[in-house]
């Protein structure tokens, strides 16, 4: 099924459901063609989210609970996923999954146009990236603006300092996901007047950030690096500093982990001793 059949075929859904809501005489044979084509376009939509099998071109039909599977994959692990995720489908009963094991298979060139998966992945690493410039206590100057494309990000507007600039760049490179960098960013020496990106996260001025807010914001920085092994590093946050424990892979690593933590706003101080390589 390419990629113009499967939005012809989730418009469809849809375009039934809102039929659906207005009509009050659909019978059981509309009601049930409705709830094929929705089952269809989650199994689809999940298929082309995950990192196993979005390369591959595997077709989907479902009729009164079951979904028939078809199309090519490289590895008997990836058929053996396709099953289990429609089978995790509300409603889908039984899986007729016809898709063939072929250990050369090469997937199929994608169009010029990025696929649905590309533009969900390239959005999360804009979205990340923005977070963690909005995080930082050192990017105060920075007026930003983020594009992503098959995770190659592109950095313009304008910074306080070259500093301001730098750091950008590497939080952005450090993102999982992005394969490259192009900082633009102009250095302008001039803070431009802008509300805190954190106000109503915060009380007024003169008081701390909360421990909660600083140690949720380190967790997700680590989750966001593609450097870092976040799940492995244990934080916690007392008066502002900043506590790492657990196991990480180098001294390199670990350096990076203290980096990205000294660097989220509130953070007064970093203690490492528990965290080893």
């Amino acid at each position: 099924m390419n990629a113009c059949s499967r939005k012809l075929m989730l418009a469809s859904g849809l375009a039934l459901s809102l039929a659906a809501t207005g009509c009050s005489g659909l019978g059981d044979s509309n009601a049930q063609t409705i709830a094929d084509a929705r089952q269809e376009g989650q199994i689809w939509t999940t298929y082309a989210l995950s990192p196993y099998l979005r390369a591959n071109n595997i077709g989907v039909a479902v009729l009164k609970g079951k979904a028939t599977l078809s199309g090519t994959v490289e590895e008997a692990v990836n058929k053996e996923l396709a099953t289990e995720i429609a089978l995790g489908v509300e409603g889908i009963k039984d899986v007729d999954n016809r898709i063939v094991v072929q250990a050369d298979y090469v997937p199929p060139k994608s169009a010029t146009d990025r696929s649905y998966a590309e533009i969900i992945d390239d959005s999360a690493i804009t979205a990340a990236i923005r977070s963690k410039l909005v995080w930082s206590k050192n990017t105060d100057g920075l007026e930003s603006r983020i594009t992503t494309k098959a995770g190659k990000v592109t950095l313009s507007g304008n910074a306080d300092s070259g500093a301001a600039k730098e750091l950008a760049g590497r939080l952005a490179q450090n993102t999982r996901g992005v394969s490259s960098v192009d900082n633009q960013l102009v250095v302008t020496g001039i803070k431009p007047l802008l509300a805190s990106p954190l106000e109503g996260t915060q009380q007024k001025a003169g008081t701390d950030i909360s421990d909660s807010w600083i140690t949720t914001k380190v967790k997700s920085t680590f989750l966001y690096s593609s450097n870092v092994s976040g799940s492995d590093i244990a934080v916690s946050t007392n008066s502002g500093i900043v506590t790492l424990t657990g196991k990480v892979k180098s001294g390199a690593e670990r350096a990076l982990a203290i980096e990205l933590a000294q660097n989220v706003r509130g953070v007064k101080g970093v203690r490492t001793k528990g965290l080893t390589s």
